[in-house]
């Protein structure tokens, strides 16, 4: 993350800063711009004495706005703070881009007649996501901030790298690393005792959309993307390759909440694998490949029939859909709480 706080900082945080808490004439004096550095120094405890760029592929040079706050990019707090902001603001833009893509493009609308599908159902998983996002990035910011400050085992040169084939290597070992972790961390959060506090909010969502992607408890959404914010501290990582990494994982749990089933793959853990697991609770608790739940006994293949846009929109497929997420929904929640609402059941009826 320090590439990113480096960019902001030079075209928005320096400025900002210098504006909010202003330096003293004497600081001012002291913030020349010979003594004056990024202080994003991934992978370095000392102090820099001169300007030193995050990256050797990106050299910004700072503006004099740099040099004009109290709180200069070496302060822990404004590192802590500007993390904070960056990662409220990422996750914010990346949720609405692209789940309005993915609801506008790929999620199939016919959904809304489920007799599962609640009411008003889009606008509370919005709802739920933007009161979440803020919580999660105050759990996150602080892991951020260790990385900036040089705790983490990120390289900036493909010749930092412990050997050359790691550089291809280190992607597909953080897909697994993340992916076995996660499955034991989900699968937790389903045990009674922390099902109904922390996880349940994000099983209010029978029949997801898009938005129900970052739809969670701020502990549950933090909890469950430990992993991967765990591995730069004990492997080593590229920093571009973390940078993309975190973005594709933000996409992926988009799209295995988009409803729409091309993966009927026994490997990848897509759409159709998470929709059992919002229907059936028990099962599938993987992100990215079905290797744990068939390890941990979990795995559930896909009905047959979500590949059919004709048998997957069914009364039958539905009603039996329904019939077996009410069963398992009694033992695992009690009495349900969800308003599913008369407008779904009207739509239903014009559908039939």
């Amino acid at each position: 993350m320090d590439v990113v706080l480096e960019i902001f900082d030079t075209f928005l945080f320096d400025w900002a800063y210098a504006t909010a808490l202003p330096a003293s004439s004497f600081d001012h004096g002291k913030h020349t711009a010979t003594e004056e550095a990024t202080y994003t120094f991934s992978s370095r405890r000392e102090m820099p004495t001169a300007h030193r760029s995050a990256t050797q592929f990106l050299q910004l040079q700072p503006s004099q706005f740099a040099y004009m706050s109290a709180w200069s990019r070496g302060s822990i707090w404004r590192q802590g703070l500007s993390l904070y902001l960056i990662t409220s603001l990422f996750g914010l833009v990346v949720y609405f881009a692209f789940a309005s893509l993915s609801y506008a493009f790929i999620f199939d609308h016919a959904s809304f007649t489920h007799p599962k599908y609640l009411k008003n159902q889009v606008r509370l998983e919005i709802w739920q996501s933007v009161k979440s996002l803020p919580g999660m990035a105050i759990l996150t910011a602080p892991l951020f901030l260790a990385e900036v400050r040089g705790y983490a085992k990120l390289y900036d040169s493909p010749s930092d790298a412990p050997f050359v084939l790691y550089n291809y290597l280190q992607v597909p070992f953080f897909i697994l690393f993340t992916d076995c972790f996660v499955y034991w961390i989900h699968r937790g959060l389903h045990h009674p005792k922390l099902y109904k506090t922390l996880h349940k909010s994000h099983h209010k969502w029978i029949m997801p959309t898009p938005f129900a992607s970052h739809a969670f408890h701020p502990v549950d959404g933090f909890a469950q993307s430990v992993p991967y914010h765990v591995f730069p501290f004990i492997f080593p990582l590229q920093k571009f390759a973390y940078i993309v990494l975190f973005v594709f994982i933000n996409i992926w749990t988009i799209l295995i909440h988009d409803g729409e089933y091309v993966a009927n793959s026994p490997i990848v853990n897509g759409a159709a694998c998470h929709t059992m697991h919002h229907l059936y609770f028990n099962y599938n608790y993987g992100q990215f490949t079905t290797l744990w739940d068939r390890v941990g006994g979990s795995y559930r293949r896909p009905n047959p029939e979500l590949f059919s846009r004709e048998s997957k929109m069914s009364r039958a497929e539905w009603e039996k859909q329904s019939r077996e997420m009410e069963t398992v929904q009694r033992e695992v929640e009690g009495n349900d709480d969800r308003s599913y609402g008369e407008e779904s059941r009207k739509l239903q009826k014009k559908a039939m």
